[in-house]
């Protein structure tokens, strides 16, 4: 159970901030970096869900939100022996829940027009939306996986957030009326 009594501490003010092993890392740092894209992430994923109307679509992005808060706890703890096995003092992402991201895609999918054009961001305010925490996520991925050059990363982490973009843009699809309404991409079409 997590306890925050106090806000501030004072501690980051010489430009670090603690990671779960409690040793300190430079703010600038890649890990900071990849947690940090990964908090935007969730934060656009938030704002997506406030535009939502179907209540089983917002259930899905909040337990995607949760899991984003496991990664975040994962990517602060350092495994330099790479060892990645999750346990009751470690949280770790696992590939189970990659697993169940892909069965959420599927699920989705099958109601989905078939594409026959890259789609634009767009279409209504939810999809808007929705493609925008699409798009950070990518961001994230990008932060993860330049983290993943310099440091052990837990392999099911990259999977988790490789696999999240994927169901931002089906569901995406999914508030433009089943891809329906999808904004469909002219190629040279003001040329």
């Amino acid at each position: 159970m997590v306890k925050l009594n106090k806000i501030y501490t004072r501690t980051g003010d010489d430009g670090t901030t603690g990671l779960v092993d409690g040793t300190r890392c430079p703010k600038h740092s890649a890990r900071i970096a990849a947690i940090g894209e990964v908090d935007q992430a969730n934060s656009a994923i938030g704002l997506a869900i406030c535009a939502m109307g179907d209540e089983d679509q917002r259930s899905v992005l909040t337990r995607v939100q949760n899991d984003l808060f496991d990664l975040g706890a994962d990517l602060a703890t350092p495994a330099d022996d790479g060892d990645f096995t999750p346990s009751e003092m470690v949280l770790r992402v696992v590939a189970e829940q990659a697993t169940w991201i892909e069965e959420q895609i599927d699920a989705l999918n099958e109601r989905l027009e078939p594409l026959t054009s890259f789609v634009l961001p767009g279409g209504s305010e939810a999809a808007g939306r929705v493609h925008v925490a699409r798009a950070t996520a990518r961001s994230a991925e990008r932060a993860v996986t330049a983290m993943a050059a310099e440091m052990p990363v837990n392999p099911a982490a990259v999977g988790y957030i490789n696999r999240l973009s994927d169901l931002l843009f089906v569901l995406a699809r999914v508030q433009n009326d089943d891809g329906k309404a999808d904004v469909k991409w002219v190629p040279g079409a003001n040329r």
